[in-house]
């Protein structure tokens, strides 16, 4: 008898996405996902989000995934209920893991986006403060957690003369946290554009008379794709 084929391992990078306008978001997580498959031989790594019409349960349906990476950039309501139940409806047994933004080694590549950034606009990083916007909520703790510890993880380095925290939606708000810092540059904890990094951070810097430059999210930097193949790659056996 011809000997069994290894079945290859199977994962799904999951996104929020944006109701409004869920076509680009889709396209981006899918990018991703081909980026990640290329970094782990064997692998079938598929990519949906949450807004795009039955995407997640078009994917869970083509490859089954042993795993689900949420592609998130803290634990929150939809890491915990709104994901899980998504899952269950499709029939899906999936394991699903820690999102995105929990990862210990994000904080290196956001450190190494922020230098990146600062060295590209000429600015000197030891007297440039770095301003880290977040989404924030008023009823959930997770990303205003995720965000203060980032910038104090970074702030540790002393690479930077400061780092600080902006958010969308709860205090400081970002128009208030982004006035009167002198040499700043900001980068988006978020990991897709969107409404949000297109519109509304722009918005509220423009407000506070922010003049330095924005970053790119960190989620679209290069490196991310090394980072989940990283995550993924010990849970192949």
């Amino acid at each position: 008898m011809p000997a069994t084929l290894p079945q290859p391992r199977c994962a799904l990078i999951v996104a929020h996405g944006s109701p409004a306008d869920p076509a680009p978001q889709q396209a981006a997580v899918a990018t991703l996902a081909a980026a990640v498959a290329k970094l782990l031989p064997g692998w079938q790594v598929q990519g949906a989000t949450l807004a795009a019409p039955g995407a997640l349960e078009q994917a869970l349906r083509t490859h089954p995934p042993a795993l689900i990476y949420p592609l998130f950039m803290a634990e929150g309501w939809f890491t915990a209920s709104a994901l899980p139940r998504r899952l269950a409806a499709a029939g899906s047994t999936a394991r699903q893991l820690p999102a995105f933004g929990t990862d210990p080694a994000l904080a290196d590549l956001v450190a190494q986006a922020a230098l990146e950034g600062a060295r590209a606009a000429g600015l000197a990083p030891h007297q440039t403060t770095l301003l880290l916007a977040a989404h924030g909520s008023p009823t959930s703790p997770g990303s205003e957690t995720a965000s203060r510890a980032m910038a104090a993880t970074i702030a540790a380095r002393q690479a930077f003369a400061a780092v600080t925290s902006g958010f969308l939606e709860q205090p400081p708000f970002l128009d208030d946290a982004a006035r009167n810092l002198g040499p700043a540059l900001c980068l988006p904890l978020f990991a897709l554009r969107a409404g949000h990094v297109a519109r509304d951070l722009p918005a509220a810097l423009a407000d506070a008379g922010f003049t330095g430059p924005l970053l790119a999210p960190i989620g679209e930097h290069p490196a991310v794709a090394r980072l989940i193949a990283r995550t993924l790659a010990p849970l192949s056996g």
